[in-house]
């Protein structure tokens, strides 16, 4: 394993890796610890080396750009969209020529698919899941971390050419292909605050009117905060304690302790800005339940039905019914009922391969249900 954390050694990786027709690639951020998730490791392996890049260290990373974005090196993922959308957001990477280990594994219809599955069974391997959730963003790293970091990248290359064999075996290549090149333009969504997001938080439904206000304003509390600390929210305080506040409804410092469910440190560390925000609950109008417009019964029909032929699908194939064909898609095509496969084509929700292999089947299902009738291949 070779750290690389200076100018000098990322611009010697990046010549070699010029070089190779493959490498695999895994990134480790800090989403479990900061507000803001970012990239803090990028491990890199080839057929004779690993790498653990650190861009902290090493922030200007524009020397690996050509690199990614080469058709030419392949890169392998394991789980590629989350890895591809952070190194487009925190770097500017284009990622071209992927290979995902785990969408090839889906698609053969493989029962276990993780990576953790995959390196057992094909190299009897076992990860050491007690560093799943380490603090990727601290300095310095531990050794066994950087070793964990390094080995989810290590065995990619070799797994993807027995994934790669055995989807040439079955005819799925090229629907593996379209995936892959699918994830090619996979973005981070950006994190935005929604002051009405507590109406997620499971039991809100059922408070009493003044309960929501009161859990309003802890939730918009907590999220100030959790900004300002760079920490996710719930590690500065869990749904169940501002659940537990907004209940009970404690006035003054002194009826904090009393709060069951309320951690004491967390008490202990916000219990003013916890009474602020009992009292502005107190004082506001209480919120109304935003109301999602039900769908059209003709959408919800055809939907179903898309849904049934699917699944039927994915019987038949032995894969997970997303495999088949999204529930994104299934929606739009019940929302925009295409007559034609020129229809359909042209609201770009499928590649050439499954427009092919599901389009005529898409079109029955999708107009069948609410509209019988003729369905034209053009």
């Amino acid at each position: 394993m070779i750290v690389v954390s200076s100018p000098e050694s990322l611009q010697i990786l990046a010549d070699k890796l010029r070089g190779v027709s493959g490498i695999g690639v895994d990134t480790e951020s800090d989403s479990f610890h900061a507000y803001r998730e970012k990239t803090c490791l990028i491990q890199i392996s080839t057929a004779d080396d690993d790498y653990v890049i650190d861009p902290i260290a090493v922030p200007d990373l524009s020397a690996l750009r050509s690199v990614f974005a080469s058709p030419t090196v392949c890169k392998v993922f394991h789980a590629a969209e989350n890895d591809v959308a952070g190194l487009r957001r925190d770097f500017g990477f284009e990622v071209r020529s992927i290979f995902d280990t785990m969408a090839a594994a889906r698609i053969l219809g493989l029962p276990r698919f993780g990576l953790g599955d995959l390196l057992s069974e094909h190299y009897g391997v076992d990860s050491d899941k007690r560093l799943q959730r380490y603090e990727w963003g601290r300095r310095p790293l531990a050794k066994a971390a950087l070793e964990y970091a390094a080995m989810d990248s290590h065995y990619l290359l070799p797994l993807s050419q027995i994934l790669a064999t055995r989807l040439e075996e079955v005819a799925r290549l090229e629907e593996a292909q379209e995936e892959f090149q699918r994830l090619e333009s996979a973005t981070a969504r950006e994190r935005v605050f929604d002051p009405e997001g507590w109406w997620r938080i499971k039991g809100a439904y059922g408070l009493a009117p003044v309960e929501r206000a009161i859990l309003r304003e802890l939730y918009i509390w907590r999220d100030g905060q959790a900004s300002a600390l760079d920490r996710p929210p719930f590690r500065v305080a869990p749904d169940a304690a501002l659940l537990a506040v907004a209940g009970q409804q404690p006035q003054d410092l002194a009826a904090l302790p009393q709060v069951s469910g309320l951690p004491e440190s967390i008490a202990r560390r916000h219990g003013s800005a916890l009474i602020a925000a009992v009292a502005r609950g107190l004082a506001a109008p209480p919120p109304q339940p935003r109301r999602t417009p039900r769908p059209d019964d003709a959408v919800l029909e055809r939907y179903e039905a898309l849904r049934r032929w699917r699944r039927l699908k994915a019987e038949e194939r032995g894969v997970l019914p997303d495999v088949v064909i999204s529930n994104a898609v299934l929606q739009a095509v019940a929302e925009r009922q295409p007559r034609t496969l020129a229809d359909l084509d042209a609201l770009c929700l499928l590649g050439p391969w499954k427009l092919q292999t599901y389009g005529a089947d898409l079109l029955v299902a999708g107009t069948a249900a609410a509209q019988p009738g003729p369905i034209l291949s053009s």
